[in-house]
């Protein structure tokens, strides 16, 4: 099932969500993140969200703070996003994709329903994530010459004709999802202030990333 483009008017945003606490999963407004759910609490999650909206909150685990009683502490921020498609497999999974909408503050831990966290959700830092014609300038050419040696790096295959196709905000909110960067990096992403700056902090990581990388395995992005 998928859902058409979808933006919602502040005043219409859920104040208390679901959230999912996922070590290393960055989603950003307008990005897609793909979620293989099998957990029954997770399935729960998204039954519910289905049925209310079709919304939830993705967020990281802090590792740097101490667990609570509801589970590992959470970072303060993350992104609201919409189930824009879904499938179950034969086996029971649900397989989702969830596009981003607006980041949020943790204002609140709310009690766990169906043992799943929920919270309650501040917007008002992130309005301007709303907006979609905003662009970031973006040296197009210094990027792509610093991703190749951070994918050479990497040993990460890309897809350059797609890369070169890809609007200058679209590429930067991929390439923050998608690229191995560390947790905290990932967070800092998240929390950039604008697409701008999150275009110079992505730029950045690239540049320092590419002088570098694992020992061993790889990775694919189409």
């Amino acid at each position: 099932m998928t859902a058409d483009a979808w933006l919602p008017e502040a005043a219409t945003l859920p104040a208390e969500i679901a959230v999912f606490p996922l070590t290393g999963a960055l989603l950003l407004p307008f990005g897609r993140l793909p979620l293989n759910i099998f957990e029954p609490r997770y399935l729960a999650m998204i039954e519910d969200s289905l049925a209310h909206g079709r919304m939830f909150g993705m967020i990281q685990p802090n590792a740097a703070d101490q667990a609570g009683a509801s589970g590992p502490a959470l970072y303060r921020v993350g992104c609201l996003g919409r189930v824009s498609s879904f499938s179950e497999t034969d086996d029971g999974r649900l397989l989702v994709t969830l596009t981003g909408v607006i980041r949020f503050t943790v204002a609140q831990d709310l009690p766990m329903r169906h043992g799943y966290r929920r919270v309650r959700a501040d917007y008002a830092a992130f309005l301007g994530d709303l907006d979609a014609t905003i662009r970031p300038i973006l040296d197009r050419e210094r990027l792509e010459d610093s991703l190749k040696a951070y994918f050479r790096a990497n040993r990460i295959d890309a897809n350059w004709d797609a890369v070169r196709e890809t609007p200058d905000a679209m590429l930067i909110t991929t390439l923050a999802m998608v690229c191995p960067f560390e947790p905290r990096e990932k967070q800092a992403l998240l929390e950039a202030p604008s697409i701008q700056d999150r275009a110079d902090m992505l730029l950045a990581l690239v540049e320092i990333g590419a002088h570098g990388g694992p020992d061993e395995g790889g990775a694919r992005l189409s």
